[in-house]
């Protein structure tokens, strides 16, 4: 006999609670508590029916461990150069941004190369895919396409089938259990469905591809537990306003985290852009003072990218900060570290940040190019053309050491960068027709912006 219990799930973090509550305690989020039946059978754990399982040594099995690879260089790279069978992946991104679209792509490459692949969609109707296969021209391909919403009869298609193929579904948010009485999309179905298409994959070493909605904030909806359930998790982003797009992992137990893939989104299509430094710093303009070029590192990739920076007087009581593709944090951090080290002040200024091309950079290494192009906005005067910066910045102004700085210079010297701004303690590195700019203090800086400034009186 079952017994049905009522709780009350958090729809943000999964957090369970026996009765309503308007907040919930654990991730401070409002009105997230949506009321499930829970249903427990009844009984004992030690009346359960357990079987005996067996086990394997590793070194007696041949087990089938070669990637598959997409012909999609950029994905490739981001998941560590190709899918490993029986792998779980979860794409998630803002509504609009192109996941169904790069997904779709995905599996036209592979079926080109005889992989048997298959997309659930429980969002359009196959009417609706076969327009956007029209336009980007894969009406043609090898790919098997369903249009429901069942995960049990999904996962008992999938286990009928019996050997390896490429299974996309989209979304798993649209995705329920018929014994479950709760509505798709809710903490409980999200976790169920994904389970079930799991088991159904790994049984016959399939490559399964969810793609998940994100919330408000960012963060892929549904439980937490959904992304430690899947082996990869890679977010696809980007501006709107713009036709550039990033797909990033997150998580990945088979390759490298932080790696990125650059896109542009075109009318047939996504394209991949090859050399992304050469793209963000397309439209770079000469003798404009407040911008520098950070040589910054995205999993084992170079790139370098643009970093603009406005700063002038405010009329406010609080002056602004407003900034695009940068931590605020950071910001404050560092403007505090520019008022109290080097005497630039800044708390009667209003600071506008860019990143320019539409990427993020998370990386502590581009304090050093952000306060470059903060200085150089204040003294106005342009930084050098062919220099690139790199260093993260301390509390009492000292410039410390980055990773892979080899690597960042090389990239530099590739799109034609002979100047080099970096940390002291790095000087070692040192290659020939290049001129180095070992900075220790923050103040270092400071002073060599002001010797441009002499020589341009001068």
């Amino acid at each position: 006999m079952a017994k049905s219990n009522k709780q009350y799930i958090c729809q943000s973090c999964g957090s369970v609670y026996q009765k309503w509550i308007g907040k919930c305690e654990q991730c401070n989020e409002w009105n997230t508590l949506l009321e499930e039946k829970n249903i427990k059978p009844s009984g004992i754990l030690s009346k359960s029916n357990g079987q005996t399982i067996s086990f394997e040594y590793l070194k007696k099995e041949a087990y089938d461990h070669s990637r598959i690879t997409s012909n999609l260089s950029e994905v490739d790279r981001v998941i560590g150069g190709g899918f490993v069978p029986g792998s779980v992946t979860l794409i998630g991104g803002d509504p609009g941004i192109g996941k169904s679209t790069l997904l779709l792509q995905l599996v036209g490459n592979l079926s080109k190369l005889k992989e048997e692949c298959i997309y659930i969609s429980g969002e359009e109707s196959l009417s609706q895919i076969k327009m956007r296969a029209d336009r980007l021209g894969l009406k043609d391909n090898n790919i098997q396409f369903a249009s429901v919403t069942n995960a049990s009869d999904i996962a008992a298609t999938i286990s009928s089938i019996g050997k390896r193929h490429i299974l996309v579904i989209d979304s798993i948010q649209t995705m329920y259990l018929p014994q479950l009485d709760s509505s798709p999309g809710t903490v409980s179905q999200v976790r169920a469905s994904t389970h079930e298409l799991i088991i159904a994959a790994k049984k016959t070493n399939s490559i399964l591809i969810l793609i998940g909605h994100v919330t408000k904030d960012g963060s892929i909806a549904g439980p937490r537990v959904l992304e430690h359930m899947v082996d990869t998790v890679l977010y696809f982003d980007g501006d709107n306003n713009l036709q550039y797009r990033i797909l990033r992992s997150i998580k990945n137990r088979f390759g490298p985290t932080n790696e990125i893939g650059v896109f542009e989104m075109l009318r047939d299509g996504l394209k991949e852009i090859k050399n992304p430094s050469a793209l963000f710093l397309s439209d770079r303009q000469k003798n404009v003072s407040g911008t520098a070029i950070f040589a910054g590192l995205e999993g084992t990739r170079p790139i370098l990218v643009e970093v603009q920076a406005l700063v002038t007087p405010s009329t406010l009581a609080s002056p602004r900060r407003t900034i695009v593709g940068w931590d605020i944090s950071r910001l404050s951090m560092l403007c505090a570290v520019l008022e109290a080290r080097c005497k630039i002040h800044l708390s009667n200024m209003d600071i506008f940040l860019n990143i320019a091309g539409g990427i993020r950079i998370f990386e502590p290494a581009a304090d050093l190019a952000v306060a470059a192009s903060i200085i150089s906005s204040v003294k106005n005067v342009p930084l050098s053309f062919s220099g690139v910066f790199f260093g993260e910045v301390g509390l009492s102004g000292e410039i410390r050491k980055v990773t892979q700085p080899e690597v960042r210079i090389k990239e530099a010297l590739k799109l034609g960068f002979n100047e080099i701004y970096l940390p002291n303690k790095q000087k070692t590195i040192i290659q020939k027709n290049l001129n180095y700019n070992s900075i220790n203090l923050l103040n270092d800086l400071v002073n060599l912006i002001n010797k441009d400034v002499m020589n341009d009186l001068s």
